[in-house]
């Protein structure tokens, strides 16, 4: 049985008993319904329009195997028809029918908190063509809006949710559970095809009386809840409170840690104000609406995570178990809850409160890690900026990027490196005709590559910083070394640059001229984007300047304050910078714990290598198709140049040898231009033809 109801919500061998379908006063299907008690149907407030004034309710999935039909009206006010804000953007459209007959209490079911993004689904609904009823099936593409409804994509383009549809119960196919209830199906202008549920806990935030059908573990731990008394309901710390919203909106960072100390009642009042209102079940009706009086960018998306927790005191294995839970790994419980996690595949949006705090903190960087690796987003605070403050930001920041940023590297190296020679072998053998120039692409993954060889050496500088050397001398040495590796990197450039310059020289048959223009104006747009690179980093510098003066305009109160919450979003730990800060031989002019430069935009340099990767394969694999075309004209015009001497019997014809030769020089050319080939050898095989001799096409 589910849990609390009647049969497996997901069995497919079987119609549920839970399943309703609704007629209007004509007769006709209306849509479906839930059976969550034994006089209650949930469905959606747009079927009760639709049904006008007379609602039947058939139980098409009777123990007898009868369809008995029950009258039914709206459960006093139980009733949320669909509205829309400003943007179109819908909420509600769920209401409640009272039976005037009740059914049997092991038909019914409840509905489940469950976290299922990337789950398949299935609902079972009653389209015009399959009025007895059938399951379409799903998978969980994430949370839209502002209502917190969640968007499903059909597993088949014949399965999307159409008329009839409305209010099915949305069941969970690996824990048979009813997670929600279907609201539309949608087939936009571009052929899009999604369907839309109502999950629970938003159900729940419109029906609250349904909370007692409503089972399985809250998304937010009962200590993260915001003061009974409303005392801290004024306390805002609006940066903090947008840096918030921002990452529970998925603002691309996959992990953000923040410290919110014991007694800092601003930033903990607003810490908990952003966990209530990114939950569907606690999230306010107020702040729904977009004319909210909550200062702009602070109010983050519903469903913004999947579990917030409380980590004070608990074991790593106990969080590891309510994370198990809320995504719904019931299945082999003999099984630690870390390796269910694992082998699931599952991620999640987890937010952990006081990871410093837990019984057991490097069990918890571990899970947390394993949870980092298999695709979650996390957002965790601490309490102290102290070691193992120190220990995540190494372990789930700066050493992931690393790893993200070395196999960037060694994927622009083989773009740059093998995928161009073959590119540039190519190029050599067939002019390209109808392929676009790649020559910029090139420059690009170059220039990609470049940065982020040049982000490791400040890494490697900094930590060098770190460890407090001593000598002076070194860093001359350093600084004499990278000018000799630019020196040699420019002049690799220009090499490079050279050799490209000669390739695209052959293969478009330019001039010498043309060759130095087109090679100027490539140096020429280097060089520029090299002097915007000065220029912007010429005003990063001035506008630090400019934050430096208002810094110490505001007093050394508020600049202090100001620098601590900065540091703590940023990931940095203000005490130990400040005993760096102190360390004999620090070389003066850096800040200390700081890359000399700003980090590569690793995000924007992947998309690069994967537009120069696809295009340089395109290009080659077009280049192949001509070079494959030559072979055949090649083995065209010899074939055609033997029954030609085969057929002159010792006479010559000065004219088709003349042809012979054109097409062969052109064939023979590198690189060669397969369009003029083509010609040639047409030319020569037509004449070929007129005297007499044969066809061999």
């Amino acid at each position: 049985m589910a849990a609390g109801g009647g049969d497996p919500a997901a069995s497919p061998m079987k119609t549920p008993s839970w399943a309703v379908r609704i007629r209007g006063a004509d007769g006709e299907i209306a849509g479906a319904g839930i059976l969550l008690t034994p006089d209650q149907v949930l469905t959606c407030a747009h079927v009760v329009d639709r049904a006008a004034d007379r609602l039947t309710a058939e139980f098409v999935g009777a123990a007898d195997h009868s369809v008995p039909a029950v009258r039914a009206r709206v459960d006093g006010t139980a009733y949320v028809p669909e509205t829309r804000d400003a943007d179109g953007d819908p909420s509600g459209d769920v209401a409640l029918l009272r039976l005037e007959r009740p059914r049997p209490a092991e038909e019914t079911v409840r509905l489940h908190r469950l976290s299922a993004p990337g789950r398949e689904v299935r609902m079972y609904g009653f389209p015009y063509a399959h009025n007895g009823g059938i399951w379409f099936r799903s998978t969980v593409v994430g949370g839209c809006g502002r209502d917190g409804q969640v968007q499903l994509s059909p597993v088949n383009p014949g399965e999307l949710a159409s008329p009839g549809c409305s209010g099915a119960g949305v069941a969970d196919s690996r824990t048979g559970e009813v997670i929600g209830m279907v609201l539309s199906g949608q087939l936009d202008q571009h052929g899009n095809r999604f369907s839309f549920m109502s999950p629970a806990e938003t159900i729940a935030r419109h029906l609250p009386r349904l909370k007692p059908r409503i089972v399985g573990p809250t998304a937010v731990d009962e200590r993260l809840l915001p003061a009974a008394d409303g005392a801290s309901q004024d306390l805002l710390d609006e940066p903090f409170a947008q840096r918030l919203a921002a990452w529970l909106r998925d603002d691309g960072s996959q992990v953000k840690i923040s410290v919110v100390e014991r007694g800092d009642a601003a930033r903990a009042a607003t810490l908990r104000r952003a966990i209530t209102l990114a939950d569907r079940e606690l999230r306010t009706a107020v702040s729904i609406d977009r004319a909210s009086l909550d200062p702009p960018g602070t109010v983050p998306s519903a469903g913004g995570h999947d579990l917030a927790v409380d980590a004070s005191g608990l074991t790593a294995d106990e969080i590891a178990e309510r994370i198990a839970e809320r995504i719904g790994l019931w299945q082999h419980p003999e099984h630690p809850p870390l390796d269910r996690i694992r082998a699931s595949k599952t991620s999640l949006n987890l937010v952990v409160v006081g990871v410093d705090e837990a019984a057991d903190p490097p069990d918890l960087l571990d899970l947390l890690d394993v949870l980092r690796a298999g695709g979650s987003r996390l957002l965790l605070v601490f309490r102290t900026a102290g070691d193992c403050h120190r220990r995540a930001r190494e372990r789930l920041l700066a050493r992931p990027a690393r790893e993200r940023r070395a196999r960037l590297v060694e994927r622009l190296r083989d773009i740059t490196g093998p995928l161009a020679e073959d590119l540039h072998e190519r190029l050599a053998a067939v002019v390209p005709s109808g392929v676009r120039p790649l020559d910029s692409e090139l420059v690009a993954a170059h220039a990609a590559l470049a940065a982020l060889l040049r982000a490791d050496e400040d890494d490697r500088e900094r930590d060098g910083d770190r460890d407090g050397d001593r000598h002076h001398d070194r860093e001359r040495d350093r600084d004499r070394d990278r000018e000799g590796d630019r020196d040699r990197d420019r002049d690799r450039d220009k090499d490079w640059r050279y050799d490209q310059d000669q390739d695209w020289h052959h293969d478009h048959g330019h001039g010498h001229d043309r060759d130095q223009d087109r090679r100027h104006d490539r140096n020429g747009g280097l060089h520029q984007d090299r002097r915007q690179v000065h220029d912007r980093d010429q005003d990063r510098r001035q506008a630090h300047g400019r934050d430096q003066d208002r810094w110490q305009a505001r007093g050394p109160v508020q600049d202090r304050q100001h620098d601590r919450d900065r540091d703590r979003d940023r990931g940095h730990d203000p005490v130990e910078d400040r005993k760096q800060a102190r360390a004999p031989g620090r070389a003066p002019g850096r800040a200390p714990g700081r890359a000399p430069g700003h980090a590569p935009d690793l995000d924007r340099y992947e998309l690069l290598a994967d537009r120069v990767a696809g295009r340089l394969r395109a290009g080659v694999a077009e280049l192949d198709r001509l070079r494959d075309r030559r072979d055949e004209l090649a083995g065209r015009l010899r074939g055609y140049h033997v029954l030609h001497q085969h057929s002159l019997e010792g006479e010559e014809d000065p004219a088709v040898d003349d042809l012979y030769l054109r097409a062969h020089a052109l064939l023979r050319t590198r690189p060669c231009d397969v369009r003029a080939a083509e010609a040639a050898v047409d030319a020569y095989t037509r004449r070929v033809e007129e005297h007499g001799g044969g066809d061999t096409r």
